[in-house]
């Protein structure tokens, strides 16, 4: 990441330095601004009623994909921002240690900008630290889901069960986006989604239209639980109601 004229970027690293043995540290204002470099308005606080955690893994190995991957997600992006009532935050991990997330925000096209600037760095995944994130951010307000999107799970799964567990008694659903076909994360991603009361969906880069579905009826699921999938009718929607199960997390909404 290039430093900006202000210096920001070196506040930025030694935030992520102070993050990587406790919590995830959420980006000011100011930071997104300096990590963008060409920001040019404020982002709005979020007044929706909904929650929605969208991660990202952005390690090196999605960089083969990145640039498609950065297409698909940001018309995911559109298709949540068209949901009414709905608050999204952004976080990602890379590099070594780096583990970030923005502010809550109604307006999805700037976290789309945001994520259409983050370039992949070689790292191992922190799926851990960002489950336990967004934990963290359930215990202060509710969160009605969160969706992550990776290829990779280099973690242990018995460990990031606990966290999943944490979720799920505060009903976050975990709807896990695997891109590929790695057998471990196929296999860890799975029993996130199915420890939280969530969905497990396996992608490729020629699944645009049937990823935006999909990320409508999550954003449906997010602010009407699971009554608004029901109703819905969509294929997507019933993808997503086969799998969610009537466990802790399975009423949905916020």
């Amino acid at each position: 990441m290039a430093k900006d004229k202000t210096g920001s970027d070196n506040a930025l690293s030694k935030r992520s330095a102070a993050g990587s043995a406790g919590n995830v540290p959420v980006s000011s204002r100011s930071e997104i601004a300096a990590f963008l470099s060409a920001a040019k308005s404020v982002v709005p606080a979020a007044t929706g009623s909904g929650r929605l955690a969208f991660s990202l893994d952005a390690t090196m190995s999605r960089q083969p994909t990145w640039d498609s991957a950065c297409k698909l997600q940001a018309e995911m992006f559109d298709a949540v921002g068209k949901t009414g009532g709905l608050s999204v935050q952004l976080v990602y991990f890379r590099g070594l240690g780096e583990c970030r997330a923005s502010r809550w925000v109604d307006d999805t096209r700037q976290l789309a900008d945001l994520m259409s600037r983050i370039d992949c760095r070689g790292g191992q995944t922190q799926i851990g630290r960002l489950l336990r994130h967004v934990a963290d951010e359930a215990r202060k307000n509710p969160v009605s889901a969160l969706v992550y999107i990776g290829d990779a799970m280099e973690e242990d799964i018995d460990k990031l069960a606990v966290i999943a567990g944490e979720l799920a008694l505060r009903k976050v659903p975990c709807f896990m986006f695997h891109e590929g076909h790695d057998p471990a994360a196929a296999t860890g991603f799975r029993e996130i989604a199915r420890v939280t009361g969530g969905a497990y969906v396996r992608f490729d880069q020629n699944a645009a239209s049937e990823l935006a579905a999909l990320l409508r009826a999550v954003a449906a699921y997010a602010t009407g639980g699971r009554l608004a999938l029901e109703r819905s009718g969509a294929k997507a929607a019933q993808l997503l109601l086969e799998q969610l199960g009537p466990g802790p997390s399975g009423d949905g909404g916020s």
